[in-house]
């Protein structure tokens, strides 16, 4: 397939599309802003620009044949704009449905997808009457926008902490949400190509620490009946963007059971990364297979899966795994450790276990 794929963003999760995209003899082009961009290491090309810069992204779109985006906070301006030359997938519609949390959460429930209780709120007063309204005195406020691994939110114990989350989000919008007593998170990732064929990854099972993800297990130690249904939950999301590409729900699983939605990723996802090791499609391929017209594959997974995030420091760590057969280890060629940066994850397989 002579074929080049264009990826708006140079982090890791374009680097790991640009190897799989490799794999099946596709090129691919990276846009971004930044210098020395982890993807820009593996890409056939490089196009250092910003976002907003209209004649380089009409330039892009040149050199390309179809465009995806490895991030959610590219704007969706861009993506609108260069709408009019290429095809790109996911669309500009989930691109902007993700970006917004209560947009998001209105969109989750409107297809039946259940979440927390949520309101938006426009200062403290709305926050206060609307832990009256609940009856409680807990409650977490977000922004609305630009949030990830923690950033963006805040924890209410007492109207005594109103005031203070309220100022330290510094917005004049934010989300309220009901805190859920919650036995953990799992999430589903999903491959949809142009056929509507699907293909799933997951569940897994999420641990963060400091709000970021530093472990998933795979398979997530759940009753079946909740896999499937979490499962069913992610297929009618998929359809209901009419998704092209790779998204991921992740969802809260209640200690009653429930399975509630927490948020949207429109695109691959860290907790998806043990894919590459413990499948032989991994969720990176899936996604270069539907977005370049490809039919999604079975993922086939052979073995059982922990990765482990390297997050900060702990990419100096990782002598302990590289004299494991068992221990894939990959880094992101990023060069400098900063806390909380995420630099490499490691894969532990084991025997597959039957679900």
């Amino acid at each position: 397939m002579d074929k080049t794929l264009g990826i708006l963003g140079g982090g890791q999760l374009g680097r790991m599309s640009a190897q799989a995209a490799t794999k099946l003899g596709i090129k691919t082009v990276i846009f971004t802003p930044e210098e020395g961009s982890p993807a820009s290491q593996i890409a056939d090309k490089t196009i250092i620009a910003n976002y907003d810069d209209e004649n380089a992204l009409q330039k892009f779109s040149e050199t390309v044949d179809v465009i995806s985006y490895e991030f959610e906070n590219i704007p969706v301006k861009t993506v609108r704009f260069l709408q009019n030359f290429k095809a790109v997938y996911p669309d500009d519609k989930l691109l902007e449905i993700a970006q917004n949390r209560i947009a998001e959460k209105t969109f989750l429930n409107t297809h039946g997808i259940p979440t927390a209780n949520f309101k938006k709120g426009r200062g403290v007063s709305d926050i206060k009457n609307t832990l009256n309204d609940w009856k409680t005195g807990n409650a977490i406020i977000k922004t609305t926008r630009f949030g990830y691994d923690g950033k963006g939110q805040a924890l209410i114990r007492s109207n005594d902490d109103i005031q203070t989350a309220w100022d330290a989000l510094n917005s004049d919008i934010v989300i309220i949400e009901e805190v859920i007593d919650f036995e953990c998170e799992i999430s589903i990732i999903i491959a949809r190509d142009q056929k509507g064929h699907m293909e799933t990854y997951g569940p897994c099972l999420n641990d963060h620490e400091h709000h970021i993800l530093s472990k998933t297990t795979l398979p997530a130690p759940i009753a079946p009946e909740i896999a499937q249904k979490a499962i069913a939950l992610a297929k009618n999301l998929a359809e209901a963007v009419n998704l092209v590409g790779v998204l991921t729900l992740e969802l809260f699983l209640t200690r009653d059971g429930r399975l509630l939605a927490n948020e949207i990723a429109p695109r691959t996802h860290n907790s998806g990364h043990w894919s590459i090791d413990a499948c032989d499609v991994s969720q990176f391929e899936n996604h270069v297979r539907a977005v370049c017209g490809m039919d999604v594959a079975p993922p086939n997974r052979h073995s059982d899966a922990t990765m482990l995030n390297l997050i900060g420091d702990a990419v100096n760590n990782i002598a302990q795994y590289e004299a494991q057969s068992s221990a894939f280890v990959h880094l992101y060629g990023k060069h400098e450790v900063r806390e909380g940066r995420k630099m490499g994850h490691v894969t532990i397989l084991t025997k597959k276990t039957n679900e």
